[in-house]
């Protein structure tokens, strides 16, 4: 028997800072790792996961290159297509 199921609901909105830090931290990577691998340095990558910088989408781009992600996992992460 085929069962339907609705998605989840989200519970918790999650900042481009917030997603930038759970990307990083998932890939086991410090800040001082990623500021390597990027050229951004440490204190603007802080300052970015704690919502005092915007990443902006020049900086997503590299971040996300570091990352091995889509850029839009940084910048867009609440972003839903609607159903049609």
């Amino acid at each position: 028997m085929k069962k339907d199921y609705r998605p989840a609901k989200r519970h918790v909105e999650v900042s481009p800072g917030k997603a930038l830090k759970i990307v990083r931290e998932l890939q086991k990577l410090s800040q001082n790792q990623l500021a390597e691998l990027t050229g951004i340095n440490q204190t603007t990558i802080s300052a970015m996961e704690n919502g005092r910088t915007n990443i902006g989408v020049e900086r997503a781009k590299v971040l996300a290159r570091a990352l091995h992600v889509h850029p839009a996992v940084i910048v867009f992460p609440n972003w839903e297509e609607d159903a049609a």
